[in-house]
């Protein structure tokens, strides 16, 4: 596994990778890394004092990026980690390999700011600590930032896993990064759950329903069989179109829901997938709890179980309808994607 870490100045980048080399994980560097004067590699105080924070070793230094790809992809079994990923080539090639998780880490510039004033305060060469006020550091951060070539907000932006870092000790922010478990290897490569209901959020995106956006996804033996969002019938003036004219009015949630013209995800899954395709054995994704409604046609259609995401108000009669037909009903918890401490 290789982990990559971007952030903002003096947000914690070499916090995070200090936490991993508790880990195992080893630190590798590549040539374009910015060495600047408020880089946060020396000891974060008041995080932590210089005696506590020794500078982390660096094992490997790449002055070629096909060597350095060359040489985590023939080694993608160990655990490595780059910090202050600052280049965009290189983001881009690493992306391409499934071993590479991306953490970007950023925190409120005030506390950033008392961060690298600090730590400079505590230098042997105190004399740099009056060489920047806040507002050459808010000048430095938005160069970074805002860079033509290498633009750091693009940057982190791109991170699967963003960390926001407000602690004030670093115990504290080891313990919030024991919590987000950045090792889980779903995070690299998906679980069928995490698929299938992407593919179902993604499903909703097409939705055209004023009042919610739902997609479903029935899956038999983990192949997909059919999908399905929520909307007017085909042929029929789109919802947001003002085609229905109860989701157009506001009403309030499960309501007039006999005056109302949309089909749901869950019923058009259903619809397209068929009984004969079903068989029994199929698993429904849906990123909502299926209301009262399509419960009992997801009953009577065969599905085995059915897993969602978001809870709806009518879950317990949803469940118990569920329950007696023997049908496994199971709320999703995907891997945090983002922490703010």
């Amino acid at each position: 596994m290789l982990i990559g870490i971007s952030g903002t100045l003096a947000s914690g980048k070499t916090a995070v990778a200090h936490y991993l080399s508790y880990q195992g994980f080893k630190l590798i560097s590549f040539q374009n890394a910015i060495d600047d004067s408020f880089d946060d590699s020396r000891p974060e105080s008041p995080l932590t004092s210089s005696s506590e924070y020794a500078s982390l070793e660096v094992f490997k230094h790449f002055d070629d990026l096909t060597e350095l790809l060359e040489f985590v992809t023939f080694n993608w079994r160990e655990n490595y980690v780059i910090s202050h990923i600052n280049d965009m080539e290189m983001l881009v090639a690493l992306q391409k390999r499934p071993f590479f998780l991306h953490i970007s880490i950023d925190a409120p510039m005030n506390l950033r700011f008392k961060r690298w004033h600090h730590r400079f305060k505590s230098l042997a060469n105190s004399h740099q600590k009056d060489e920047y006020t806040f507002e050459q550091f808010v000048f430095r951060n938005d160069e970074l930032l805002f860079s033509v070539r290498n633009p750091l907000i693009e940057i982190n932006n791109q991170a699967q896993v963003k960390i926001i870092n407000t602690s004030g000790s670093i115990k504290e922010l080891y313990v919030k990064l024991s919590e987000l478990n950045l090792l889980d290897s779903s995070r690299l490569r998906p679980t069928w759950d995490s698929y299938f209901m992407r593919l179902a959020d993604l499903a909703a995106l097409r939705s055209n329903c004023m009042k919610r956006r739902v997609g479903a996804v029935i899956v038999h033996e983990n192949r997909v069989i059919a999908t399905g969002y929520n909307g007017t019938p085909r042929h029929l003036t789109n919802c947001n179109e003002g085609g229905c004219d109860r989701c157009n009015k506001g009403s309030v949630g499960g309501t007039s829901l006999l005056t109302c013209l949309c089909l749901h995800a869950e019923e058009n899954a259903l619809l397209e997938a068929g009984r004969d395709r079903i068989r029994g054995e199929a698993v429904l994704y849906c990123n909502t709890c299926p209301c009262l409604t399509c419960s009992i046609k997801i009953v009577q259609s065969g599905i085995k179980e059915v897993v969602y995401a978001q809870s709806y108000f009518m879950d317990s009669l949803s469940h118990k309808v569920m329950s007696e037909a023997n049908i496994i009903l199971r709320q999703f918890q995907p891997p945090t994607e983002g922490i703010f401490i």
